[in-house]
């Protein structure tokens, strides 16, 4: 049994107003259009999916709200359990919303995500649910589909690619959707907030990301850079997707174009910046 949504094919769109602001030829890879609202849907189809095979009786995962969206919908669908462990009071409303709407149990432990990371594992061993965090691969297979649309769509690969760096498992997946679908990396630039602890981008609050290493790869083999922006280099980003393409998309989206502000393209190069999110994920943040 295949579980799924509809995820993927989600729409490559070319941004004018921004493009002719940086100089460059800038698509924007809109996930917020995925069933839950966020890029994690591709990788959960296929987690959930092969949970479900192996006979697990629940999915569990730590998130900042976009994994727990995404886990509580397909699980729910697959008519399994889930159980979503989040830090106390570092996770957006509305996903919470999204995660209580379709039945999953809530666990709330104090700390970081890593401290939520720590203790959905000690809950999988125990109920013999399957993590579906991005550290099983099946995420990082679902997750690659998206560089395989870039490369149809775009007939090759951009000269530069950015995107928002939590985890970094996504970058992970990128790196291995882009490796089979052309043969070559884009140079890639993942984007992290220098407050990563407190920032307001909550999606990518994670002190400690899970798949350093990996992204650091990604980095190396594509002689890119890990780009770290500011608060205020986030929101004006973020407002400007929004005023100047019409697109809301969660804060932590911007990170990308954040980067792009920052100077991580040169002139005329084509370049595909990652919007990994929804803006009604987080709408409160309009008002902030």
């Amino acid at each position: 049994m295949s579980v799924t949504l509809g995820e993927g094919r989600t729409p490559l769109l070319r941004a004018p107003r921004l493009s002719e602001r940086f100089g460059v030829e800038l698509w924007l890879k809109f996930e917020g259009a995925n069933p839950t609202g966020s890029f994690k849907d591709r990788g959960m189809a296929v987690a959930v999916t092969r949970a479900v095979e192996r006979g697990a009786p629940g999915v569990v995962c730590a998130s900042t709200g976009n994994t727990a969206a995404s886990a509580s919908a397909y699980a729910a669908r697959a008519g399994i359990e889930a159980a979503i462990v989040v830090p106390e009071g570092a996770v957006a409303g509305p996903k919470l919303a999204q995660v209580r709407a379709v039945g999953a149990r809530i666990v709330g432990v104090p700390g970081t995500f890593s401290d939520a990371y720590a203790a959905s594992l000690e809950l999988a061993e125990r109920e013999g649910y399957v993590s579906v965090n991005s550290t099983n691969d099946d995420r990082i297979e679902g997750q690659k589909s998206a560089a395989h649309e870039i490369v149809e769509e775009l007939g090759g690969l951009p000269d530069a690619f950015l995107l928002p760096y939590g985890g970094g498992g996504n970058t992970k997946a990128y790196a291995r959707g882009f490796q089979e679908a052309a043969g070559a990396l884009p140079r890639f630039h993942p984007t992290q907030a220098e407050r990563r602890a407190d920032t307001f981008a909550s999606a990518i609050r994670i002190v400690e990301p899970i798949h350093a290493a990996e992204v650091e790869d990604a980095v190396a083999r594509s002689g890119g850079a890990v780009v770290t922006v500011t608060e205020d280099e986030l929101r004006d980003a973020w407002q400007a997707i929004g005023r100047e393409e019409g697109l809301f998309c969660e804060p932590a989206s911007a990170a990308g174009v954040a980067a792009l502000a920052r100077g991580a393209a040169s002139t005329g190069e084509r370049v595909v910046c990652v919007l990994t999110g929804h803006g009604l994920k987080d709408p409160e943040r309009v008002a902030a």
